[in-house]
């Protein structure tokens, strides 16, 4: 049923969608002669006005609306009751009594709902002519079809007048621009259900009374529907009403109508000539009303509610994004003093309808908000009247924006918008979300707008020269698909991949799902509860054996830092250093890790074992000027000596710090303290910084060693023997397999480490373990 389709539109409708199932299976059980037709007419209706009562009722407890809610449910318990006495009324008087005590008790009640609006003469004016068109068309259906023995021509004129009527007022209640959707939804079910009331009263008890079904339940669910989104309003603007049903629906109307009358061999009288001719003044007069350049027309959808928006004012980013970070181009500036022209955000005047869906965008979307603002109430409504597409948030970073000169910064931004503008296409909307980047609403799929964040992405991190000066910029572009989900659900979920752009160091585009908003909630938890778990105590280390791998004897220990939080439970180093290292409090970390593993150290050397400690420290750390110092005031506190400890660095990470690195490492040896490389990669620039790295000790993962292929072999052959040369022990890490095991061996490696050999454990249960061999060196 096309007059259904904005129920089943709703969410939460499935006693609904349940319902009109039942009627359908009612009908079919007329066509097949299992049910009479007044008895299907009764439970059908009488089966939607339950339904609507107790949805209905559900709204009483509201004070201020409780009357209007109170009227409207006994006009549909009314309704329902009027049907569902149908197959036992005698006459027709039943039906008209009913009708009246139903259309009294809606005026009343919709004269109560909240909301009422005073539109402009001209508005209502146009509405009602818009109307006039439909109403005429439906009134030259109804004289076509009606029964010309059975009714006199004066009633049958009446009676197809006010089928025209009320037929008009449902179909544009549901389908028009309304400044309360709410309560013209309840008013278009109060019309049909009027409709469906009069074809009861007019058709009779024959077969042909099925007419009345589908008005009389749609009306009925729609009333409840309506009052519902009257007396509680939606937070969001939902999407535009089709307007086609107006054209169509009348029209299809006449057209079957006509077809039937002439095929009946029936003769054309004045009033079916006059009807028609009437159809021609309605026509004329929409034209003269129609809307003035500028105004929406009374089928565009207007603003969400309300009236309509004051001038927008420069606004701060928007409440779900990020903080603007140091640096972000368009970082907050101190109030005072203009914003550039060209800056993000800065009003240009765009195509109407840019956003390419079928319909045009609403008037404040063609452009974008004065600078610095953020368009997003104007973009949750493009989004929501959006059929389809992707939505792109973009933030843009300079790095080193402290030392930029305004005026530099100025032309920066300007030039950032203008390839911007350059990039989208002519169905694009480019709206501003904030002073930190803008946001792309496309109509493509979800493929081709990930090209589209590409070309962006491109075309904003190129090289700007301006003033004499070449400056890079940074940009992190999330991408949602519009799928159907709420315009600030879109929106969140597009900031979400945005935010997962920026994590992930920028210059890129990270495309949502459910997964990555698990990833960004877990990563807001721990950046949340990282700062003060040292000072929480939260904090401890496992220690992980290193054993030979000729007499499987344990020599060493490798300290791994956990974070035992009592919110988010264990956290391995993996998530836990990233996070870290952003909140700049991996210094505080790794120190306490270093100061905890040698007190240890110190205690396992006070029982006499001659084991090693090994401690992972970062780039950033080991490259500090007081590193060195530092290490040894810890080692002299706790008596440990130097040749205990182990200091590990990542190979991957060391990079343009290389010069540094081999400072450090130098002057840790001349302490006495050994140092090691982690996570040697095996490739040819990392056997080059092999020969200029000062260390003891070589770690390759077990994959070198899994002997799978003759490549591989001859890979951990030539880094053992470049170890031998240089005097440096190999250690192969993560060994997870005997077979892992025995090819370390074969392959020359001194030692091993990994959960084929031992597990991490506790100080209290290594220290157990360490009895199993009391020839360990002591």
């Amino acid at each position: 049923m096309l007059l259904a389709a904005p129920l089943l539109a709703r969410r939460r409708t499935a006693p609904e969608a349940a319902a009109l199932v039942v009627v359908a299976l009612l009908v079919l059980a007329v066509a097949v002669d299992l049910l009479p037709a007044v008895a299907a007419v009764a439970l059908a209706a009488s089966m939607a006005a339950t339904f609507a009562v107790v949805r209905l009722s559900r709204l009483a407890v509201r004070p201020a609306t409780r009357a209007a809610v109170v009227l409207l449910d006994g006009a549909v318990l009314a309704a329902g009751s009027t049907a569902a006495v149908l197959p036992l009324a005698r006459g027709r008087a039943v039906v008209v009594a009913g009708t009246a005590v139903v259309g009294a008790l809606a005026v009343l009640g919709l004269r109560r709902l909240p909301g009422r609006s005073g539109s402009p003469l001209r508005a209502r004016l146009r509405r009602l002519t818009e109307a006039t068109g439909p109403a005429v068309g439906l009134a030259l259906t109804g004289w076509l079809l009606l029964p010309r023995p059975a009714v006199p021509a004066p009633a049958r004129l009446a009676v197809a007048v006010l089928l025209g009527v009320v037929g008009s007022v449902g179909i544009t209640a549901l389908t028009g621009a309304h400044h309360r959707p709410g309560a013209a939804t309840c008013r278009g079910g109060v019309a049909l259900t009027l409709l469906g009331l009069v074809l009861l009263a007019v058709v009779g008890p024959g077969p042909a009374v099925l007419v009345a079904v589908p008005p009389l339940v749609t009306g009925l669910l729609l009333v409840a529907a309506g009052a519902a989104r009257a007396v509680v309003p939606p937070t969001a603007p939902g999407r535009a009403a089709p307007v086609w049903p107006r054209a169509v629906v009348p029209a299809l109307a006449v057209l079957l109508a006509a077809g039937w009358h002439v095929g009946a061999g029936l003769p054309t009288d004045r009033a079916t000539v006059l009807l028609g001719v009437l159809a021609v003044p309605a026509l004329l007069l929409r034209e003269l009303v129609r809307p003035a350049p500028g105004e929406l027309p009374s089928g565009d959808p207007g603003p969400a509610s309300g009236p309509p928006s004051p001038p927008r004012t420069p606004a701060g980013p928007s409440t779900t994004s990020d903080p603007v970070p140091d640096g972000a181009v368009g970082a907050p500036a101190p109030p005072p003093g203009p914003v550039p022209a060209g800056a993000v955000g800065v009003p240009e005047p765009l195509p109407a309808g840019a956003v390419g869906a079928p319909g045009p965008l609403p008037a404040d979307v063609t452009a974008l908000p004065p600078p610095g603002a953020s368009d997003r109430p104007a973009l949750l409504r493009a989004v929501a009247t959006a059929p389809a597409g992707a939505l792109l948030v973009v933030e843009l970073h300079v790095p080193g924006a402290e030392a930029v000169p305004p005026a530099l910064r100025d032309d920066l931004l300007a030039e950032a918008v203008h390839r911007a503008r350059a990039v989208v296409g002519r169905s694009d909307l480019l709206a501003a979300t904030g002073a930190a980047g803008f946001a792309v609403l496309t109509p493509t799929g979800p493929v081709l707008a990930y090209a589209l964040g590409e070309r962006l992405l491109a075309a904003l991190t190129q090289p700007y020269r301006t003033g004499g000066t070449v400056l890079r910029v940074q940009a992190s572009v999330g991408l949602a698909e519009i799928t159907g989900a709420g315009p600030e659900d879109v929106l969140r979920q597009a900031d979400l991949a945005r935010r997962r752009a920026v994590q992930l160091g920028r210059d890129r585009v990270e495309w949502y799902d459910a997964f990555l908003e698990e990833q960004l909630v877990r990563r807001l938890d721990l950046e949340r509860e990282l700062p003060g778990a040292v000072a929480r105590g939260e904090l401890d280390l496992v220690y992980q054996p290193v054993l030979g791998l000729v007499d499987r004897l344990p020599v060493g220990t490798e300290a791994l830092l956990r974070w035992r939080s009592p919110v988010l439970g264990t956290v391995l180093p993996a998530e836990l250093l990233p996070v870290a290292e952003d909140l700049d409090v991996v210094g505080e970390l790794e120190w306490w890790a270093l100061d905890r593993a040698c007190r240890q150290l110190a205690e396992w050397s006070a029982h006499g074992r001659r084991l090693w400690m090994a401690v992972n420290v970062t780039t950033g750390e080991l490259t500090i000027p007081d590193f060195v110092q530092r290490t040894g005031a810890i080692l002299a506190a706790y008596g440990v000596p130097p040749d205990r400890l182990v200091v590990e660095v990542a190979e991957p990470r060391i990079g343009a710090d290389l010069s540094t690195v081999v400072a450090r490492l130098a002057g840790l040896r001349s302490l006495g303290v050994r140092t090691a490389l982690d996570d040697f990669r095996a490739e040819h620039a990392s056997l080059a910084h092999l020969r200029r790295l000062p260390i003891d000790l070589l770690k390759v993962n077990g994959r070198l060693v899994d002997s799978a292929t003759e490549t591989q072999d001859a890979l951990i052959d030539v880094v053992v023997s470049v170890g031998d040369r240089l005097g440096v022990e190999v250690v192969a890490e993560d060994l997870e397999s005997p077979a892992q095991v025995e090819g370390a061996r074969r392959a020359g490696c001194r030692y091993g480490q990994g959960f084929a050999l031992a597990r991490p454990a506790t100080a209290e249960r290594v220290e157990a373990y360490f009895e199993e061999f009391p020839s360990t060196p002591r």
